[in-house]
């Protein structure tokens, strides 16, 4: 029997596990990326990410960002979209995990993460943004102009909506599936 058990520590990987599938960072540069994003946001230290101001907040994602690109294997190497899109998503699961906020006091920062991009939030964006998009140059050529750009436009629809932006994943990941599916469920619930 197991005597040590680091139940936040084992949260936390297990949220990186599931937070990056196989599509997550298909066709992004190198086998062994999948793998490696998970490590590396497995180990990541989520109290960093507890500051005291947007500004810093964001200079930590940056870093981060950096640093998970910097580190993919091979051809993967640099690509700062695929570790910012990790990055996004990993971190929304987190606040999505009661316990992982709660233990790195992480509620507050809500309102400053990024939703994670990639086709599904452009389209989602496109449709439902009066601002013109800048063209789509899919994951592996995002930089940070053009995510600050998303960003930006993310940020006007989600308020129009009365969400904060990262909530906007929600929406846009399958949008027609979901939406197909909540207006046909296969079983019907009782009232």
């Amino acid at each position: 029997m197991q005597k040590n058990f680091d139940f936040i520590h084992r949260l936390q990987t297990r949220t990186a596990m599931l937070a990056i599938g196989r599509s997550t960072l298909r066709n992004q540069g190198a086998p062994g990326m999948v793998a490696h994003a998970r490590e590396f946001l497995g180990g990541i230290d989520l109290s960093k990410f507890s500051t005291i101001s947007i500004e810093q907040f964001t200079e930590q994602l940056n870093i981060e960002t950096n640093s998970l690109a910097d580190s993919f294997p091979s051809e993967g190497k640099g690509n700062w979209g695929a570790a910012r899109k990790s990055i996004n998503i990993f971190l929304r699961d987190v606040l999505y995990s009661r316990h992982l906020c709660e233990h790195f006091n992480l509620a507050y920062i809500e309102p400053w993460l990024e939703v994670p991009l990639d086709s599904d939030v452009y389209n989602g964006l496109s449709l439902d943004s009066n601002e013109a998009l800048p063209k789509w140059p899919r994951i592996r050529n995002l930089d940070s102009k053009i995510s600050n750009n998303l960003q930006n436009i993310a940020t006007n629809i989600a308020q129009s909506l009365g969400v904060y932006r990262i909530h906007l994943d929600v929406l846009y990941w399958r949008r027609e599936l979901v939406n197909n599916l909540q207006a046909n469920p296969s079983f019907k619930r009782d009232a």
